[in-house]
Protein backbone atom coordinates (compact mmCIF):
# COMPACT_ATOMS: atom_id res chain seq x y z
CA UNK A 1 0.00 0.00 0.00
CA UNK A 2 1.13 3.53 -0.78
CA UNK A 3 0.53 5.73 2.26
CA UNK A 4 0.89 8.93 0.22
CA UNK A 5 -1.81 7.88 -2.23
CA UNK A 6 -4.08 6.75 0.60
CA UNK A 7 -3.70 10.15 2.29
CA UNK A 8 -4.60 11.91 -0.96
CA UNK A 9 -7.72 9.78 -1.37
CA UNK A 10 -8.67 10.33 2.28
CA UNK A 11 -8.38 14.08 1.78
CA UNK A 12 -10.47 13.94 -1.38
CA UNK A 13 -13.21 11.82 0.17
CA UNK A 14 -13.34 13.99 3.28
CA UNK A 15 -13.38 17.38 1.53
CA UNK A 16 -15.91 16.34 -1.09
CA UNK A 17 -18.37 14.97 1.45
CA UNK A 18 -18.16 17.70 4.12
CA UNK A 19 -18.77 20.37 1.48
CA UNK A 20 -22.01 18.81 0.31
CA UNK A 21 -25.20 20.65 1.21
CA UNK A 22 -26.72 17.39 2.46
CA UNK A 23 -23.86 16.97 4.96
CA UNK A 24 -24.20 20.53 6.23
CA UNK A 25 -27.97 20.30 6.55
CA UNK A 26 -27.99 16.92 8.33
CA UNK A 27 -25.14 17.99 10.61
CA UNK A 28 -27.07 21.08 11.74
CA UNK A 29 -30.64 19.76 11.68
CA UNK A 30 -30.02 16.40 13.37
CA UNK A 31 -28.91 17.90 16.73
CA UNK A 32 -31.87 20.29 16.61
CA UNK A 33 -34.27 17.37 16.05
CA UNK A 34 -32.58 15.24 18.72
CA UNK A 35 -32.73 18.10 21.21
CA UNK A 36 -36.37 18.70 20.31
CA UNK A 37 -37.19 15.04 20.94
CA UNK A 38 -35.64 15.35 24.40
CA UNK A 39 -36.87 18.79 25.43
CA UNK A 40 -40.24 19.32 23.72
CA UNK A 41 -42.13 16.43 25.42
CA UNK A 42 -41.06 17.73 28.83
CA UNK A 43 -42.06 21.29 27.99
CA UNK A 44 -45.41 20.14 26.64
CA UNK A 45 -46.11 18.12 29.78
CA UNK A 46 -45.20 21.07 31.99
CA UNK A 47 -47.17 23.66 30.05
CA UNK A 48 -50.38 21.68 29.46
CA UNK A 49 -52.86 22.70 26.80
CA UNK A 50 -53.67 26.05 28.47
CA UNK A 51 -57.45 25.54 28.11
CA UNK A 52 -59.74 25.70 31.15
CA UNK A 53 -62.27 22.88 31.18
CA UNK A 54 -65.66 22.96 32.87
CA UNK A 55 -67.07 19.52 33.72
CA UNK A 56 -70.73 18.96 34.68
CA UNK A 57 -71.21 15.98 37.03
CA UNK A 58 -74.43 14.14 37.86
CA UNK A 59 -73.75 12.16 41.04
CA UNK A 60 -76.52 9.61 41.52
CA UNK A 61 -74.35 7.74 44.01
CA UNK A 62 -74.53 10.72 46.41
CA UNK A 63 -71.08 9.98 47.79
CA UNK A 64 -68.56 11.08 45.16
CA UNK A 65 -69.00 14.85 45.10
CA UNK A 66 -66.56 15.69 47.96
CA UNK A 67 -63.80 13.77 46.21
CA UNK A 68 -63.73 15.89 43.05
CA UNK A 69 -61.16 18.68 43.40
CA UNK A 70 -60.95 21.69 41.12
CA UNK A 71 -57.60 22.65 39.62
CA UNK A 72 -56.17 25.49 37.58
CA UNK A 73 -57.28 23.77 34.37
CA UNK A 74 -60.46 21.95 35.46
CA UNK A 75 -63.64 22.96 37.32
CA UNK A 76 -66.29 20.42 38.35
CA UNK A 77 -69.90 21.62 38.52
CA UNK A 78 -72.51 19.34 40.12
CA UNK A 79 -75.96 19.45 38.58
CA UNK A 80 -78.79 19.90 41.09
CA UNK A 81 -81.63 20.46 38.64
CA UNK A 82 -82.82 16.86 38.86
CA UNK A 83 -82.18 16.17 35.18
CA UNK A 84 -80.79 12.82 34.17
CA UNK A 85 -77.75 12.22 32.03
CA UNK A 86 -79.82 11.81 28.85
CA UNK A 87 -81.46 15.22 29.35
CA UNK A 88 -78.07 16.93 29.74
CA UNK A 89 -76.68 15.02 26.79
CA UNK A 90 -79.50 16.34 24.61
CA UNK A 91 -78.72 19.89 25.73
CA UNK A 92 -74.96 19.49 25.38
CA UNK A 93 -74.58 22.08 22.60
CA UNK A 94 -76.32 24.71 24.73
CA UNK A 95 -74.24 24.00 27.82
CA UNK A 96 -71.02 25.87 28.44
CA UNK A 97 -69.02 22.81 29.38
CA UNK A 98 -66.27 20.58 28.09
CA UNK A 99 -67.76 17.25 29.19
CA UNK A 100 -70.60 15.65 31.13
CA UNK A 101 -69.90 12.97 33.72
CA UNK A 102 -72.66 10.65 34.88
CA UNK A 103 -72.22 8.48 37.99
CA UNK A 104 -74.83 5.74 38.43
CA UNK A 105 -76.66 4.63 41.56
CA UNK A 106 -74.79 2.24 43.82
CA UNK A 107 -75.50 -1.42 43.19
CA UNK A 108 -75.84 -4.14 45.83
CA UNK A 109 -72.03 -4.40 46.13
CA UNK A 110 -71.57 -0.67 46.58
CA UNK A 111 -70.14 -0.16 43.10
CA UNK A 112 -71.06 2.44 40.50
CA UNK A 113 -70.44 2.94 36.82
CA UNK A 114 -69.20 6.14 35.21
CA UNK A 115 -70.01 7.42 31.74
CA UNK A 116 -68.70 10.59 30.11
CA UNK A 117 -69.83 12.57 27.10
CA UNK A 118 -67.69 15.12 25.28
CA UNK A 119 -67.21 16.56 21.81
CA UNK A 120 -63.62 15.30 21.68
CA UNK A 121 -61.88 12.38 23.37
CA UNK A 122 -60.98 13.03 27.00
CA UNK A 123 -57.31 13.37 27.75
CA UNK A 124 -55.70 10.51 29.63
CA UNK A 125 -54.97 12.83 32.54
CA UNK A 126 -58.59 14.00 32.91
CA UNK A 127 -59.94 10.48 32.53
CA UNK A 128 -57.51 9.28 35.18
CA UNK A 129 -58.56 12.07 37.59
CA UNK A 130 -62.23 11.18 37.23
CA UNK A 131 -61.53 7.49 37.74
CA UNK A 132 -59.33 8.19 40.76
CA UNK A 133 -61.95 10.42 42.44
CA UNK A 134 -64.78 7.90 42.01
CA UNK A 135 -62.55 5.00 43.08
CA UNK A 136 -61.47 6.79 46.26
CA UNK A 137 -65.06 7.68 47.15
CA UNK A 138 -66.37 4.15 46.72
CA UNK A 139 -63.45 2.58 48.58
CA UNK A 140 -63.84 4.96 51.51
CA UNK A 141 -67.59 4.24 51.65
CA UNK A 142 -66.94 0.50 51.71
CA UNK A 143 -64.32 0.88 54.43
CA UNK A 144 -66.76 2.95 56.50
CA UNK A 145 -69.23 0.07 56.41
CA UNK A 146 -66.95 -2.03 58.61
CA UNK A 147 -67.53 0.36 61.56
CA UNK A 148 -63.90 0.20 62.60
CA UNK A 149 -62.74 3.23 64.53
CA UNK A 150 -60.00 5.29 62.82
CA UNK A 151 -60.02 2.96 59.83
CA UNK A 152 -58.69 5.67 57.53
CA UNK A 153 -55.66 6.20 59.75
CA UNK A 154 -55.13 2.45 59.97
CA UNK A 155 -55.23 2.02 56.21
CA UNK A 156 -52.88 4.96 55.75
CA UNK A 157 -50.41 3.47 58.21
CA UNK A 158 -50.48 0.13 56.38
CA UNK A 159 -49.31 1.63 53.10
CA UNK A 160 -45.61 0.95 52.82
CA UNK A 161 -43.04 2.15 50.31
CA UNK A 162 -40.13 -0.29 50.01
CA UNK A 163 -36.81 0.95 48.63
CA UNK A 164 -34.36 -1.69 47.44
CA UNK A 165 -30.70 -0.70 47.41
CA UNK A 166 -28.71 -2.92 45.07
CA UNK A 167 -25.02 -3.21 45.98
CA UNK A 168 -22.29 -4.98 44.06
CA UNK A 169 -19.26 -6.37 45.87
CA UNK A 170 -16.08 -5.54 43.98
CA UNK A 171 -12.99 -7.72 43.82
CA UNK A 172 -11.30 -5.59 46.49
CA UNK A 173 -14.26 -6.12 48.83
CA UNK A 174 -15.70 -2.62 48.48
CA UNK A 175 -19.39 -2.06 47.86
CA UNK A 176 -20.85 -0.17 44.93
CA UNK A 177 -24.46 0.94 44.56
CA UNK A 178 -25.94 -0.06 41.23
CA UNK A 179 -28.57 1.53 39.02
CA UNK A 180 -29.67 -1.07 36.51
CA UNK A 181 -32.07 1.39 34.85
CA UNK A 182 -29.21 3.82 34.22
CA UNK A 183 -26.98 1.03 32.88
CA UNK A 184 -29.71 -0.15 30.54
CA UNK A 185 -30.36 3.36 29.21
CA UNK A 186 -26.68 4.03 28.49
CA UNK A 187 -26.15 0.55 27.02
CA UNK A 188 -29.16 0.92 24.71
CA UNK A 189 -28.15 4.37 23.48
CA UNK A 190 -24.52 3.44 22.79
CA UNK A 191 -25.28 0.06 21.21
CA UNK A 192 -28.02 1.41 18.98
CA UNK A 193 -25.76 4.28 17.89
CA UNK A 194 -23.11 1.73 16.87
CA UNK A 195 -25.73 -0.19 14.87
CA UNK A 196 -27.11 2.96 13.24
CA UNK A 197 -23.78 4.56 12.37
CA UNK A 198 -22.21 1.36 11.01
CA UNK A 199 -25.23 0.86 8.77
CA UNK A 200 -25.37 4.53 7.76
CA UNK A 201 -21.73 5.17 6.97
CA UNK A 202 -21.01 1.65 5.67
CA UNK A 203 -23.82 2.16 3.20
CA UNK A 204 -22.31 5.53 2.32
CA UNK A 205 -19.07 3.80 1.29
CA UNK A 206 -21.00 1.31 -0.84
CA UNK A 207 -23.03 4.00 -2.60
CA UNK A 208 -19.87 6.07 -3.21
CA UNK A 209 -18.19 3.14 -4.93
CA UNK A 210 -21.29 2.48 -7.07
CA UNK A 211 -21.54 6.15 -8.12
CA UNK A 212 -17.90 6.35 -9.15
CA UNK A 213 -18.14 3.03 -10.96
CA UNK A 214 -21.28 4.03 -12.87
CA UNK A 215 -19.72 7.40 -13.83
CA UNK A 216 -16.53 5.66 -15.00
CA UNK A 217 -14.53 7.87 -12.64
CA UNK A 218 -13.12 4.74 -11.09
CA UNK A 219 -11.20 3.92 -14.27
CA UNK A 220 -9.29 7.19 -14.06
CA UNK A 221 -8.56 6.66 -10.36
CA UNK A 222 -7.37 3.07 -10.79
CA UNK A 223 -4.99 4.16 -13.54
CA UNK A 224 -3.24 6.38 -10.98
CA UNK A 225 -3.42 4.38 -7.73
CA UNK A 226 -3.73 0.77 -6.68
CA UNK A 227 -7.21 -0.56 -5.94
CA UNK A 228 -6.31 -1.40 -2.32
CA UNK A 229 -5.13 2.17 -1.76
CA UNK A 230 -8.36 3.46 -3.28
CA UNK A 231 -10.52 1.25 -1.08
CA UNK A 232 -8.65 2.06 2.14
CA UNK A 233 -8.62 5.77 1.37
CA UNK A 234 -12.36 5.75 0.73
CA UNK A 235 -13.11 3.80 3.93
CA UNK A 236 -10.91 5.96 6.17
CA UNK A 237 -12.11 9.18 4.52
CA UNK A 238 -15.75 8.35 5.23
CA UNK A 239 -14.75 7.31 8.78
CA UNK A 240 -13.31 10.79 9.36
CA UNK A 241 -16.51 12.31 7.97
CA UNK A 242 -18.50 10.16 10.40
CA UNK A 243 -16.35 11.19 13.36
CA UNK A 244 -16.62 14.86 12.42
CA UNK A 245 -20.39 14.64 12.15
CA UNK A 246 -20.64 12.61 15.36
CA UNK A 247 -18.59 15.11 17.40
CA UNK A 248 -20.64 18.04 16.06
CA UNK A 249 -23.88 16.21 16.81
CA UNK A 250 -22.86 15.47 20.39
CA UNK A 251 -21.64 19.01 21.01
CA UNK A 252 -24.65 20.80 19.51
CA UNK A 253 -27.20 18.43 21.10
CA UNK A 254 -25.62 18.81 24.54
CA UNK A 255 -25.50 22.60 24.16
CA UNK A 256 -29.13 22.86 23.01
CA UNK A 257 -30.50 20.49 25.65
CA UNK A 258 -28.39 22.07 28.38
CA UNK A 259 -29.42 25.60 27.44
CA UNK A 260 -33.16 24.88 27.27
CA UNK A 261 -33.07 22.73 30.40
CA UNK A 262 -31.27 25.46 32.33
CA UNK A 263 -33.80 28.11 31.37
CA UNK A 264 -36.80 25.84 32.05
CA UNK A 265 -35.27 24.51 35.25
CA UNK A 266 -34.60 27.97 36.66
CA UNK A 267 -38.18 29.00 35.93
CA UNK A 268 -39.57 25.95 37.69
CA UNK A 269 -37.27 26.31 40.68
CA UNK A 270 -38.21 29.99 41.03
CA UNK A 271 -41.90 29.07 41.11
CA UNK A 272 -41.31 26.27 43.60
CA UNK A 273 -39.26 28.50 45.91
CA UNK A 274 -41.91 31.22 45.81
CA UNK A 275 -44.65 28.75 46.70
CA UNK A 276 -42.59 27.36 49.57
CA UNK A 277 -42.03 30.85 50.97
CA UNK A 278 -45.76 31.61 50.79
CA UNK A 279 -46.60 28.38 52.54
CA UNK A 280 -44.15 29.12 55.37
CA UNK A 281 -45.36 32.66 56.09
CA UNK A 282 -47.90 32.73 58.99
CA UNK A 283 -51.33 33.84 57.88
CA UNK A 284 -50.61 33.22 54.20
CA UNK A 285 -52.30 30.32 52.44
CA UNK A 286 -51.57 29.19 48.91
CA UNK A 287 -53.88 26.80 47.14
CA UNK A 288 -53.46 23.08 47.58
CA UNK A 289 -52.84 22.75 43.86
CA UNK A 290 -49.97 25.25 43.98
CA UNK A 291 -48.37 23.50 46.96
CA UNK A 292 -48.74 20.16 45.19
CA UNK A 293 -47.17 21.63 42.06
CA UNK A 294 -44.25 22.90 44.11
CA UNK A 295 -43.83 19.50 45.71
CA UNK A 296 -43.79 17.83 42.30
CA UNK A 297 -41.15 20.29 41.09
CA UNK A 298 -38.96 19.58 44.10
CA UNK A 299 -39.48 15.86 43.65
CA UNK A 300 -38.48 16.10 39.98
CA UNK A 301 -35.38 18.05 40.99
CA UNK A 302 -34.55 15.25 43.43
CA UNK A 303 -34.88 12.69 40.65
CA UNK A 304 -32.61 14.76 38.41
CA UNK A 305 -30.12 15.01 41.27
CA UNK A 306 -30.18 11.22 41.73
CA UNK A 307 -29.58 10.72 38.00
CA UNK A 308 -26.64 13.12 38.03
CA UNK A 309 -25.21 11.34 41.07
CA UNK A 310 -25.50 7.97 39.36
CA UNK A 311 -23.84 9.35 36.23
CA UNK A 312 -20.98 10.76 38.29
CA UNK A 313 -20.31 7.30 39.70
CA UNK A 314 -19.87 5.83 36.21
CA UNK A 315 -16.49 5.78 34.52
CA UNK A 316 -17.63 8.00 31.64
CA UNK A 317 -14.18 8.37 29.96
CA UNK A 318 -13.77 4.58 29.96
CA UNK A 319 -17.25 4.04 28.47
CA UNK A 320 -16.77 6.72 25.80
CA UNK A 321 -13.30 5.37 24.99
CA UNK A 322 -14.73 1.89 24.44
CA UNK A 323 -17.50 3.38 22.33
CA UNK A 324 -15.01 5.12 20.02
CA UNK A 325 -12.86 1.98 19.71
CA UNK A 326 -15.77 -0.29 18.83
CA UNK A 327 -17.36 2.32 16.61
CA UNK A 328 -14.18 2.73 14.53
CA UNK A 329 -13.32 -0.97 14.38
CA UNK A 330 -16.91 -2.01 13.72
CA UNK A 331 -17.23 0.58 10.99
CA UNK A 332 -13.92 -0.42 9.37
CA UNK A 333 -14.92 -4.10 9.44
CA UNK A 334 -18.30 -3.59 7.81
CA UNK A 335 -17.22 -0.74 5.52
CA UNK A 336 -14.65 -3.03 3.87
CA UNK A 337 -17.41 -5.53 3.13
CA UNK A 338 -19.80 -2.82 1.90
CA UNK A 339 -17.04 -1.50 -0.39
CA UNK A 340 -16.62 -4.97 -1.89
CA UNK A 341 -20.37 -5.22 -2.52
CA UNK A 342 -20.38 -1.77 -4.14
CA UNK A 343 -17.54 -2.79 -6.43
CA UNK A 344 -19.34 -5.98 -7.51
CA UNK A 345 -22.52 -4.30 -8.80
CA UNK A 346 -23.43 -1.56 -11.26
CA UNK A 347 -26.38 -0.05 -9.39
CA UNK A 348 -27.78 0.05 -5.89
CA UNK A 349 -30.78 -2.13 -6.79
CA UNK A 350 -28.44 -5.11 -7.29
CA UNK A 351 -26.91 -4.86 -3.81
CA UNK A 352 -29.73 -6.55 -1.87
CA UNK A 353 -28.63 -10.13 -2.47
CA UNK A 354 -24.93 -9.52 -1.89
CA UNK A 355 -25.42 -7.29 1.16
CA UNK A 356 -27.70 -9.78 2.95
CA UNK A 357 -24.80 -11.69 4.59
CA UNK A 358 -23.54 -8.33 5.88
CA UNK A 359 -26.82 -7.08 7.32
CA UNK A 360 -27.79 -10.35 9.04
CA UNK A 361 -24.96 -10.20 11.67
CA UNK A 362 -25.81 -6.55 12.33
CA UNK A 363 -29.49 -7.31 12.91
CA UNK A 364 -28.59 -10.41 14.95
CA UNK A 365 -26.32 -8.28 17.13
CA UNK A 366 -29.18 -5.85 17.67
CA UNK A 367 -31.47 -8.61 18.98
CA UNK A 368 -28.76 -10.09 21.20
CA UNK A 369 -28.17 -6.58 22.53
CA UNK A 370 -31.75 -6.56 23.86
CA UNK A 371 -31.09 -9.87 25.62
CA UNK A 372 -27.86 -8.48 27.09
CA UNK A 373 -29.73 -5.72 28.96
CA UNK A 374 -31.30 -8.36 31.19
CA UNK A 375 -28.44 -10.88 31.22
CA UNK A 376 -25.09 -9.08 30.69
CA UNK A 377 -23.08 -12.06 31.98
CA UNK A 378 -24.89 -14.89 30.17
CA UNK A 379 -23.07 -17.24 27.81
CA UNK A 380 -24.92 -15.78 24.83
CA UNK A 381 -23.94 -12.24 25.79
CA UNK A 382 -20.33 -13.30 26.40
CA UNK A 383 -19.82 -15.07 23.08
CA UNK A 384 -21.68 -12.41 21.10
CA UNK A 385 -19.40 -9.77 22.64
CA UNK A 386 -16.34 -11.76 21.58
CA UNK A 387 -17.38 -12.70 18.02
CA UNK A 388 -16.21 -9.75 15.86
CA UNK A 389 -19.35 -9.42 13.72
CA UNK A 390 -21.60 -8.79 16.74
CA UNK A 391 -19.13 -7.54 19.36
CA UNK A 392 -19.37 -3.80 18.55
CA UNK A 393 -23.00 -3.71 19.67
CA UNK A 394 -23.14 -6.44 22.31
CA UNK A 395 -19.92 -5.45 24.11
CA UNK A 396 -21.18 -1.86 24.34
CA UNK A 397 -24.35 -3.25 25.96
CA UNK A 398 -22.26 -5.07 28.61
CA UNK A 399 -19.67 -2.41 29.44
CA UNK A 400 -21.93 0.00 31.45
CA UNK A 401 -22.88 -2.87 33.79
CA UNK A 402 -19.24 -3.28 34.83
CA UNK A 403 -19.22 -7.04 34.23
CA UNK A 404 -16.53 -7.14 31.53
CA UNK A 405 -13.08 -8.26 32.77
CA UNK A 406 -10.03 -6.69 31.13
CA UNK A 407 -9.07 -9.94 29.39
CA UNK A 408 -12.47 -10.20 27.69
CA UNK A 409 -12.24 -6.63 26.45
CA UNK A 410 -8.68 -7.13 25.14
CA UNK A 411 -9.62 -10.43 23.47
CA UNK A 412 -12.68 -8.88 21.84
CA UNK A 413 -10.75 -5.90 20.45
CA UNK A 414 -7.87 -8.11 19.26
CA UNK A 415 -10.22 -10.46 17.42
CA UNK A 416 -12.01 -7.47 15.91
CA UNK A 417 -8.73 -6.06 14.58
CA UNK A 418 -7.60 -9.43 13.19
CA UNK A 419 -10.98 -9.98 11.53
CA UNK A 420 -10.87 -6.47 10.06
CA UNK A 421 -7.44 -7.13 8.51
CA UNK A 422 -8.53 -10.51 7.11
CA UNK A 423 -11.84 -9.10 5.81
CA UNK A 424 -10.04 -6.16 4.23
CA UNK A 425 -7.70 -8.55 2.40
CA UNK A 426 -10.67 -10.53 1.02
CA UNK A 427 -12.65 -7.42 0.17
CA UNK A 428 -9.64 -5.89 -1.58
CA UNK A 429 -9.41 -8.89 -3.94
CA UNK A 430 -13.11 -8.57 -4.79
CA UNK A 431 -12.79 -4.79 -5.07
CA UNK A 432 -9.77 -5.01 -7.39
CA UNK A 433 -11.64 -7.07 -9.98
CA UNK A 434 -15.19 -5.85 -9.36
CA UNK A 435 -14.60 -2.13 -9.90
CA UNK A 436 -13.69 -2.76 -13.55
CA UNK A 437 -16.53 -5.22 -14.26
CA UNK A 438 -19.54 -3.74 -16.08
CA UNK A 439 -22.80 -4.98 -17.55
CA UNK A 440 -23.12 -8.15 -15.49
CA UNK A 441 -24.72 -8.69 -12.11
CA UNK A 442 -22.21 -10.46 -9.90
CA UNK A 443 -23.28 -13.56 -7.95
CA UNK A 444 -21.73 -15.31 -4.96
CA UNK A 445 -20.20 -17.77 -7.43
CA UNK A 446 -18.50 -14.89 -9.24
CA UNK A 447 -17.16 -13.49 -5.98
CA UNK A 448 -15.71 -16.90 -5.08
CA UNK A 449 -13.96 -17.08 -8.45
CA UNK A 450 -12.49 -13.61 -7.95
CA UNK A 451 -11.14 -14.64 -4.56
CA UNK A 452 -9.34 -17.66 -6.07
CA UNK A 453 -7.65 -15.62 -8.77
CA UNK A 454 -3.98 -14.92 -8.20
CA UNK A 455 -2.71 -11.34 -8.11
Amino acid sequence: MNIKNINLIIGREYSVRVKKKSFILTTILTPVLMAALIVVPSLVMLSGDGEHKSIIVIDNSHCVQPYFENSESTTYQFDTSGKNIDDLKAEFNDLDCYAIVGISDLDASGNATVVTYSKEPLSMELKSDIKKSVKSALEDRKLGGFNIENIQEIMASIETDVNVTALTIKEDGQEKEDSVEMYMAIAYILSFMIYMFVFLFGGMVMRGVIDEKSNRIIEVLVSSVQSIDLMMGKIIGVALVALTQFVIWIGLTAALVGGVSTVAGQSLLTKASALEEVADVPGMNSSADDIAAAAEVLQDEGIVSDIMTQLSELNIPYILGCFLIYFLLGYLLYAAMFAAVGAAVDNEADTQQLSLPITIPLILGLFIMLHTFQHPSSQLSFWASIIPFTSPMVMLARIPFGVVPAWQLILSIALLIITFIFTTYISAKIYKIGILMYGKKATFKDLFKWLKQKN
